[in-house]
């Protein structure tokens, strides 16, 4: 069994007039979070506000850069050509940067969002392109990744590894399994549907076993570093709280990342 585990959550994922409820009730309880770039949500009030809150509880900052689609809340698939999606990257991830630094903080990892992973599955070069843009910015970045990345993301998992990329395999907290290793999208109404108590118990169970049981009863087996809890997800705080008690309670650590 692993002896600590880093949580992370996408966040700051507000935008104008529309606000996230609880991202200042969700921030204490995580290690690292991935903020919104103003692609798929958040704007630049929402960005530096949020890498402030980040800073006040000691979390690590991520830039979360999503596809150009504010009414699909960058979930729906689109067709990029290689160059487009550097440069969406560069676009997005230089401004967290920024927020950060300005801050006095250092940019610790990126996570794409939603469907940026399933739109760069088609061939290696799309892969290529991604990590590119994440060294070109700062070579000490860390990609978190939706685990197990050889069965989700195959074409990533080969590039992150030729051009020495850290690649941090994730375990989602609040999505269904499918025996191939992808998730059951959050926007399909499929999220896991369990009382915090029992929530937490399947998360302490696949760090003590390495195995998760999927939609069709099969298990799915892999190793992941790091916990994510969606911010959107209604019962995130509570699925929070109950996780961090359930490992305080086994002895693993709660922690960072160390890049």
């Amino acid at each position: 069994m692993i002896q600590e585990v880093d949580i992370n959550t996408d966040i700051g994922e507000g935008f104008g007039n529309y606000a996230m409820p609880n991202d200042e009730a969700i921030m204490p309880l995580v290690t690292s979070a991935n903020i919104a770039c103003g692609f798929h949500a958040g704007d630049p009030l929402v960005m530096n506000k949020t890498v402030a809150l980040a800073k006040q509880h000691g979390v690590a900052v991520g830039a979360h850069p999503g596809l150009p689609d504010l009414m699909g809340f960058g979930r729906r698939v689109m067709e990029l050509a290689p160059e487009e999606i550097k440069n969406y990257l560069i676009y997005q991830v230089g401004a967290l940067k920024a927020f950060a630094e300005v801050q006095g903080l250092k940019l610790h990892h990126v996570k794409p969002h939603g469907a940026f992973f399933r739109s760069t599955k088609a061939n290696e070069a799309q892969a290529r392109a991604m990590v590119e843009a994440f060294l070109e910015i700062d070579p000490k970045l860390m990609l978190y990744c939706p685990g197990p990345p050889e069965l989700y993301h195959p074409p990533l998992a080969k590039v992150v590894a030729e051009m020495g990329m850290r690649l941090i395999p994730e375990f989602y907290a609040d999505l269904n399994y499918k025996p191939d290793g992808t998730m059951v999208s959050p926007g399909k109404g499929k999220r896991v549907e369990l009382a915090p108590s029992e929530a937490a118990q399947r998360v302490l169970g696949f760090f003590k076993e390495g195995k998760v049981t999927t939609i069709d009863g099969t298990e799915l087996s892999f190793e992941a570093l790091s916990i994510c809890v969606h911010s959107d997800s209604p019962q995130a705080v509570e699925y929070l709280k109950a996780m961090r008690d359930a490992f305080s309670e086994a002895g693993i650590t709660i922690k960072t990342v160390e890049g």
